[in-house]
């Protein structure tokens, strides 16, 4: 298990809005960086204030050891973003950034502090789910770096980069231990609402395994699909950003004054 010490803040890319009525949090996929979110500002409502969680061991934190657990990297997440739950949140978070949210809210119904009032969780099957895919995080290189292409979320230039690989491989092994090692525990389902997005073309998370969240809240569920494969918001970003917004509003999570 990784020990790591908080240098520097949980959040990167991030500008605090006085007038935001609700802020979103936004956890990265294995391997990815806060800078993933760095421009849905931009594209959200002008209430929602976008919160790109970095995690240790990349951007600003890349000096930091990353985490190969899932309980001790949620746990360090809800230690250092409490001071920011003083108003309204959501989450997002892609494939493994989904599961992080998740556990993130349940920790938070456990610790009796604020909640998410809702969860999007993107490219990852619901967390109860039998999960029949074989670790990989701990493969020969060659064979952790062929794995890497098929998945199609590392772009060639990086992969066909020893050097850069060299920089990446500790990381992309740690993340996919962190979610390989993850294991479902059952609990009474969440209260908030959830949004499950889901890739037309995803291998990892069927149409079947996203409807699978529903079972998650007592609170509603909604499925939304798009092309491409599991890596689908790096190009459909700006239909995804709209499909946000629309679902803050239709559940009356946003001030509209």
């Amino acid at each position: 298990m990784s020990t790591n010490t908080t240098t520097v803040s949980w959040l990167a890319h991030h500008r605090p809005l006085s007038r935001a009525s609700l802020r979103l949090f936004c956890f990265p996929y294995a391997g990815g960086s806060a800078a993933i979110y760095r421009s849905w500002t931009e594209s959200l409502p002008w209430q929602v204030e976008v919160c790109p969680v970095q995690l240790p061991g990349r951007g600003s934190r890349i000096r930091e050891a990353a985490f190969t657990q899932m309980p001790n990297l949620v746990e360090n997440v809800a230690k250092d973003l409490s001071t920011y739950l003083d108003k309204p949140f959501a989450f997002f978070g892609h494939s493994m950034g989904a599961i992080i949210s998740f556990e993130l809210a349940r920790l938070l119904r456990h610790e009796g502090a604020p909640e998410p009032v809702h969860l999007f969780v993107s490219g990852r099957s619901a967390p109860q789910t039998p999960c029949d895919h074989l670790h990989t995080y701990d493969l020969p290189e060659q064979e952790f770096i062929k794995e890497l292409r098929r998945m199609n979320g590392t772009p060639a230039e990086v992969l066909e980069d020893p050097e850069l690989m060299q920089f990446m491989l500790p990381l992309l092994r740690a993340d996919f231990e962190v979610i390989q090692t993850y294991t479902y525990v059952d609990e009474p389902p969440l209260n908030c609402s959830i949004t499950a997005f889901g890739g037309l073309h995803d291998d990892e998370a069927s149409r079947d395994s996203l409807e699978g969240w529903r079972e998650q809240t007592t609170g509603a569920t909604t499925l939304r699909l798009f092309p491409g494969d599991h890596f689908f918001i790096n190009k459909v970003q700006p239909s995804l950003l709209r499909m946000i917004s629309g679902e803050l509003y239709q559940h009356d999570l946003l001030n509209r004054d």
